[in-house]
């Protein structure tokens, strides 16, 4: 019947899909076909089907099973089989995506279509490395320094404190010149000169505030004056390779003042770096007879493991994220395609044919002059300004108060604050300024350290950056290096207001509040949690506690306890080379468990206990305290015998350890000595060696009796006579022999060169002489012995010329046959 559609074909195989375009543009004319016709092309249709098979899918990937076959009317759900697990590696973050919406098709040759079927495939998929490939990238961890790196660090971080100490005195010396401090002193008006020296009726109140008033405008004045035009000192940090430290450049706007006249030119033009400005700021203070420091926040490299390092450049090739990606097309694509400017545009007649009020269009006049542009202006000059500083000052001015008696720190540039300690001190994220060492420059010279007075949490944090406090193993020697150090800046003398300074920065010192972390606790001055005891360190029995702390709001409290009842414990050995033995006994108040890796804590820990482990065996080290000791006291000399121990010496790693009526000779040649006079010795041993686990013993001179102390001294005495007496003699036959043997030299040249032209040895006599004028040679006089070579006046007269003549038919140093 013609119009009536004719139903699908019900066969088990899948119809091959049509295109819907082409059905649609013939569903208008399907009356207009005969039914012959449309019976022909139905038969033809069946025998297609029935010759082709499935149409070909789209390109599988790897590892994709093919989709089962299903009926057109009817879909059934098919359960993949369970995947095996599997790590996987995935390039992009598309993979998973969903392609069946861009599935294209593409025209294919039927005929050659293959038959066979792929054999289903397993995917392995891993979620766990997908995760953590999603993750945050880990960063390149550092290598933890060993014992040697630190020592050099710490070596390095004193070479640095030297220089900069010596930068601040040169600095605080430029503040003292005349011609800058003429240059200044016209900025102060006499009004506020007048503040700076109050009368001497004023009470003490008035004093104090007349000063304030002063400071207050004389730094309002200078800072309305200098221009910041360059950067200042900053933090110095630590390269972690090579290639930084080569591609380290300084900035352009770098301080530029190195010299006196550069300091000068400054002062004039009122302008540089900051830290210039606080300088310039001290000169001017001082040009009024005030009493003001120079004040500076050392920057040295850290001591300290874990501190910053410089920045390391990005990676150019590094693989931009997906969101970089994006960016960057969306920034091209507007590039290449600009968004229309919005405006008035007027539009042409020709677009608004087709508007309703077109015939209301009128036509711009020609006649009517053009708009003359606006007035371009001319541009402003801005000024030049310093980024990239710390927010926090280097260098500021402390000025006396005396009145109080007190020292009133000022800043003019950077804070702008007066009298405020507590808002000079940088917080610790600040890459470019820590404050660690403070020291402060009077005018004559002299320089104290008042880290203390500036530092909010002294012994919790800041002491532990500085080399008196980076380790407690090491703290009395670092301290006895940083006051040697200050000692060249120290008077010999201290006055009634350097005392006045101590007792004030030792009572803010005392009045440092508790820590309120945990970590603060570590290697404190005054308090100590029982977590941070060292291997080697007890609690008293009778120790109180001051206060709990947890290290969390989940986390047990722990009581906190006094440093002063932490006891230092030793082994029997160990206390046996301080000159002290346990008492027999004595309970160990620890044990310690041996070390599974001694090799690397010799090398890498900073514990002074290192040869302990060294006599423990598998039950571990019983340690004591002091208060578990006695003096030891060794056998007496008696009758000139000297004791010894089995290996026939003598151990004397303490003075009290050497014997009564024995005295200690500690010279290379006592041994020697001691034999030759043929009184009894020991040889004495004053401590060991350690390399890994065996230990060398050290000797240093020998034991005597009392009584032949003076001789075996006397003995050694010339000894070291005769030894020089040797060394000269031995120099003397060096000479004398390099003296023959140049001569023989040449005389072998004047007997090879007998019968040759006296042309040629002429010129080659020219060419040695003109060899010699290239060559200066200093004068020597006779009495300093020529150079090395032994003077004529030691020389007898059998002695010709400097050689040993052996008799008188020796032929010229030759050897006569």
């Amino acid at each position: 019947m013609a119009g009536k559609k004719r139903s699908a074909p019900s066969t088990n195989d899948i119809t091959p899909r049509r295109s819907t375009r082409g059905s649609t543009r013939l569903q208008p004319n399907n009356e207009a076909i005969p039914d012959v016709l449309r019976e022909m092309l139905a038969d033809v249709n069946n025998e297609e089907i029935n010759h082709v098979s499935e149409r070909p899918s789209k390109r599988k990937r790897p590892g994709e099973k093919p989709p089962p076959p299903v009926k057109e009317d009817e879909v059934e759900d098919v359960t993949a089989p369970q995947p095996t697990i599997e790590t996987i590696m995935r390039d992009t973050d598309e993979e998973d995506g969903d392609d069946d919406d861009e599935i294209e098709f593409e025209d294919v040759d039927i005929t050659t279509t293959t038959t066979t079927t792929q054999q289903p495939k397993n995917l392995n998929l891993n979620l766990s490395a997908l995760m953590s490939a999603k993750g945050p990238q880990k960063g390149n961890r550092r290598k933890p320094a060993n014992r040697e790196e630190k020592e050099r660090r710490v070596e390095i971080h004193k070479a640095h404190l030297i220089c900069l100490l010596a930068h601040v005195e040169l600095r605080n010396r430029w503040c003292n010149d005349p011609d800058v401090q003429d240059v200044l002193e016209p900025l102060l008006s006499k009004r506020l000169t007048s503040f700076f020296r109050p009368k001497s009726s004023f009470n003490q109140y008035s004093k104090i505030e007349s000063l304030k008033r002063g400071i207050q405008e004389a730094k309002e004045m200078f800072k309305s004056k200098f221009s910041i035009t360059e950067r200042g000192l900053r933090r110095a940090l630590w390269a972690e390779n090579d290639d930084q430290l080569n591609n380290y450049k300084l900035p352009d706007d770098f301080e530029s003042t190195h010299k006196r006249s550069d300091f000068l030119k400054a002062a004039r033009k009122m302008e540089g770096s900051r830290d210039v400005g606080a300088q310039l700021f001290c000169a001017l203070l001082r040009s009024v007879e005030v009493e003001a420091r120079l004040v500076c926040s050392l920057q040295p490299l850290s001591c300290a493991p874990g501190g910053p390092t410089m920045r390391t450049p990005q990676d150019s090739k590094k693989k931009p994220t997906k969101a970089e990606f994006y960016a960057a097309a969306m920034a091209k694509h507007e590039s290449k395609y600009p968004k229309p400017q919005p405006g008035p545009a007027t539009p042409s007649p020709r677009s608004r044919l087709g508007h309703p009020n077109a015939t209301a269009y009128r036509m711009p006049s020609t006649l009517t002059p053009p708009t003359p542009p606006p007035p371009v202006s001319r541009p402003l000059i801005p000024k030049k300004t310093v980024v990239d500083e710390s927010k926090f000052p280097v260098y500021w001015v402390e000025v006396l108060d005396v009145a109080q008696q007190k020292w009133l720190p000022v800043d003019p540039l950077v804070t702008f604050t007066q009298s405020n300690t507590r808002a000079l001190e940088p917080p610790s994220v600040d890459r470019q300024n820590n404050l660690t060492y403070v020291v402060a420059f009077n005018a004559d010279g002299t320089a104290i350290d008042v880290t203390r007075r500036y530092a909010k949490a002294y012994n919790a944090k800041t002491r532990r950056l500085r080399v008196d406090g980076i380790n407690a193993s090491n703290t009395a020697k670092g301290e006895r290096w940083w006051r040697r150090t200050l000692r060249r800046y120290s008077r010999l003398e201290p006055t009634d207001l350097d005392q006045i300074e101590d007792n004030e920065l030792t009572g803010l010192e005392a009045r440092e509040p508790m820590p309120r972390n945990v970590v603060d606790f570590k290697d404190h001055p005054v308090y100590a949690l029982e977590r941070h005891l060292r291997r080697n360190e007890v609690l008293v029995p009778d120790a109180q506690s001051t206060g709990t702390v947890s290290a969390g709001s989940k986390a047990p409290l722990e009581r906190i306890y006094r440093r002063r009842d932490v006891r230092i414990a030793r082994t029997r050995e160990k206390w046996y080379r301080l000159g002290r033995v346990v008492l027999p006994d004595s309970v160990p108040v620890k044990v310690l468990p041996p070390r599974k890796n001694l090799k690397s804590r010799l090398l890498d820990d900073d514990d002074v206990e290192d040869e302990d482990d060294l006599f423990a065996d598998n039950t571990g080290v019983p340690i004591f305290t002091e208060s578990q000791t006695e003096l030891y006291v060794p056998p007496p000399v008696v009758d000139g015998i000297v004791p010894r121990n089995k290996f026939k010496n003598l151990d004397v790693y303490v003075p009290s350890m050497v014997p009564a009526g024995g005295v200690h000779i500690k010279h290379s040649r006592a041994a020697q000595a001691a034999f030759i006079l043929g009184v009894d010795y020991a040889p004495a041993v004053v401590g060991f060696e350690f390399k890994g686990r065996h230990g060398t013993a050290v000797i240093n001179g020998v034991v005597v009796a009392e009584e032949f102390g003076e001789a075996v001294r006397a003995v050694c005495a010339g000894l070291e006579g005769m030894e020089a007496g040797e060394e000269e003699d031995r120099k003397r036959r060096e000479v004398l022999r390099l003296w023959n043997r140049f001569l023989k030299g040449l005389r072998i040249r004047e007997r090879v060169m007998e019968g040759v032209d006296e042309d040629a040895e002429e010129e080659e006599a020219g060419d040695w002489l003109k060899k010699g004028k290239d060559v200066e040679m200093e004068d020597v006089s006779e009495g300093e012995g020529g150079g090395g070579f032994v003077g004529l006046n030691d020389l007898s007269d059998d002695e010709g010329g400097g050689f040993v003549i052996d008799d008188g038919d020796g032929g010229g140093g030759f050897v006569v046959e």
